[in-house]
């Protein structure tokens, strides 16, 4: 093969046509999804394969034919690919292939095949295929490239509308605080957005990379300070959205654990505004992990409880069990705990909470100012106020806060 590559791109349909894969290993489980979510027909044949092949097998999503390649194996197909780790299997696979004008890929030896796999990558109903010439790595990298600059709105994608083709709102999670956290789909929206009402806890730095002509509104919510009241954020989507601007209502963490986000869905479909909801990366486990604190481990904690620190024991608007809560041996999560923490102490204390039970604050989790705080249930509150921890911050009760 020539330098430049001389492959012809082309996108097959490949939807309830007899695909046949020949090896059950790694690359086979690399390539078989996509296979699959495109509708073919996969059979495998190959004497043994991976778990995750075997799983698609037994879940009825591909044919498994444990055994060796023989000639006339791929009778009827469409499309191969040779993956074995024997080259002579896989040359005699591409030379039954030649045979009977079937396309196939060779995936010890790209060249050597009547196809190549392109590196393939999706953004809002496109597919970015590239080739480099036998060189995957460097058409990974540029794929991961352009689906990366595609996803920020660095490069257009052709739409003559920012938000034409959406919903009038998207409420999405925007992850623990780490802008690289966001999900893809919720980056992709973002991109898209005519009018962005951002929380405090949103990734602020995605807010940087919008074009001068979206709107950013402060949606802040201080916890025992200035804050915009929920009807004033309904109030201001609602209206935004019947403008004809789509929407993205961008919250901290995920937008149903203690966001508010079904009020804001309910208040849209109120409205007659129709809307899409985006679940992001939790900060209740996420922010823990990032400070090597597992919310469960085996041995360790079998349940997990994530608690709102909104409300003191004893309010008569709360819904929190706390007796329950003292009585059990696994992990509390709590949000939003941080001023009242010596109060949730002494309530865990007193339900049967040991005093010596572990406790590991993380604050400002998964950003460049996150530190973690490790004490016990009887002495946290002391040493919270010592260190001068403040909001936010997510507090992890429970053995697993003693792993590290």
């Amino acid at each position: 093969m020539p330098e430049d590559d001389q492959h012809y791109l082309v996108g097959l349909d490949l939807a309830g046509r007899r695909v046949v894969v020949v090896g059950g290993g790694t690359v086979a489980q690399r390539r078989v999804p996509r296979l699959l979510g495109a509708g073919a027909v996969v059979e495998v044949i190959s004497p043994s394969c991976t778990p995750s092949v075997q799983a698609m097998a037994d879940a009825g999503e591909l044919s498994w034919v444990p055994r060796e390649y023989a000639d006339g194996d791929l009778a009827d197909a469409w499309y191969a690919l040779a993956c074995t780790a024997d080259p002579e299997v896989n040359a005699a696979v591409c030379a039954e292939a030649e045979r009977a004008r079937i396309f196939c890929v060779r995936a010890d030896s790209g060249i050597d095949g009547s196809a190549v796999t392109a590196a393939v990558g999706r953004h809002d109903g496109l597919l970015v295929g590239v080739l480099s010439g036998g060189h995957p790595l460097r058409s990974a990298a540029v794929r991961d490239r352009i689906v990366e600059a595609l996803h920020t709105g660095a490069i257009g994608d052709g739409e003559t509308h920012r938000g034409e083709g959406l919903p009038g709102v998207a409420l999405v999670g925007g992850g623990p605080g780490d802008p690289e956290l966001i999900t893809v789909r919720g980056r992709r929206l973002l991109a898209r957005a005519d009018v962005v009402v951002a929380d405090r806890l949103a990734p602020r730095e995605l807010l940087d990379d919008l074009p001068p002509e979206v709107e950013v509104v402060d949606a802040a919510k201080i916890p025992y300070g200035r804050a915009a009241s929920q009807e004033v954020i309904n109030a201001t989507i609602i209206e935004h959205a019947k403008a004809g601007r789509f929407v993205v209502r961008l919250k901290g963490g995920d937008p149903y654990l203690f966001g508010r986000g079904f009020e804001e869905v309910l208040a849209c479909a109120e409205a007659g505004v129709p809307v899409v909801t985006v679940p992001g990366i939790t900060s209740a486990f996420a922010v823990p992990a990032a400070a090597d604190v597992p919310v469960t481990h085996r041995g360790v904690a079998h349940e997990v409880v994530v608690v709102s620190g909104h409300l003191p024991p004893g309010h008569e608007q709360s819904l929190v069990d706390w007796q329950a809560l003292g009585r059990m041996r696994g992990t509390i999560v709590l949000m939003m705990g941080v001023e009242r923490l010596a109060l949730f102490a002494e309530t865990l204390l007193a339900h049967g909470r040991p005093p010596e039970t572990p406790v590991a604050i993380i604050e400002d989790g998964t950003m460049r100012t996150q530190r973690a705080l490790r004490s016990t249930l009887d002495s946290v509150a002391g040493a919270a106020a010592e260190a001068g921890v403040r909001p936010p911050a997510v507090i992890v009760i429970g053995p697993v806060a003693a792993l590290a």
